[in-house]
């Protein structure tokens, strides 16, 4: 009796023991984050920070204010324009890896560039941030608030990048989860499968005995 195709895969995924998938999965998505955070080159993180004071006409609060716009700002093509003689590199590449973040406590503004080379890296973020300081200088008269460099970004000494180790890891649980999710669907073994076998059909031979006793 020939076995039919359609049900032939489900009764092999049933016969799998449990733990089997889920293990699978584990090596699975290990071994292809392991691979991943060895290939993918580095990246490498530089941050340059700066300070919005107000003068004799201003006060803290206008600071402030006047900080988390500034903040806004710095990745406009304005600033990036600027930036991009000082920091030798496209206003596209400046785009793409210059980020900015402001604290609602206090008036300063973070300029932090990521890029695979660590001289690249620090070079923008301390670009950015004199071409913001620059243009933000040029209106504080009328602001009454002044931008300061509080820290130049240096080069940063280890990437920012997550490790092979931790792209393993992440992979594993990534791949144990999607096996404990097909272990989950995986069809079930029935009870009637279990307890009650297949009738056997008689050959030819056992047939033709049976006849001639009759």
């Amino acid at each position: 009796m020939t076995e039919n195709p359609r049900t032939a895969r489900p009764s092999r995924l049933r016969a799998l023991p449990s733990w089997s998938l889920v293990a699978a999965g584990v090596l699975a998505g290990g071994s292809l984050g392991g691979a991943y955070g060895v290939l993918k080159p580095p990246a490498y993180t530089a941050t340059s920070y700066v300070i919005a004071v107000p003068t004799d006409k201003s006060d803290t609060a206008s600071a402030l204010g006047f900080a988390q716009a500034y903040g806004r700002v710095a990745t406009q093509l304005a600033v990036l324009g600027d930036a991009q003689m000082w920091a030798g590199v496209p206003v596209n590449t400046l785009r793409n890896s210059v980020r900015t973040e402001t604290s609602p406590d206090a008036p300063m503004v973070s300029v932090s560039a990521v890029s695979p080379r660590r001289a690249d890296a620090a070079d923008m973020a301390n670009a950015v941030a004199r071409a913001l300081i620059q243009h933000a200088n040029e209106t504080k008269d009328d602001t009454h608030v002044e931008l300061l460099q509080f820290s130049r970004a240096a080069k940063p000494s280890a990437p920012s990048s997550a490790s092979a180790e931790v792209t393993g890891l992440v992979g594993a649980s990534a791949g144990g989860l999607l096996g404990a999710l097909a272990l989950l669907v995986r069809p079930r073994r029935r009870p009637e499968e279990e307890l009650v076998r297949p009738a056997s059909v008689p050959g030819p031979a056992v047939a033709a005995d049976a006849h001639r006793s009759l």
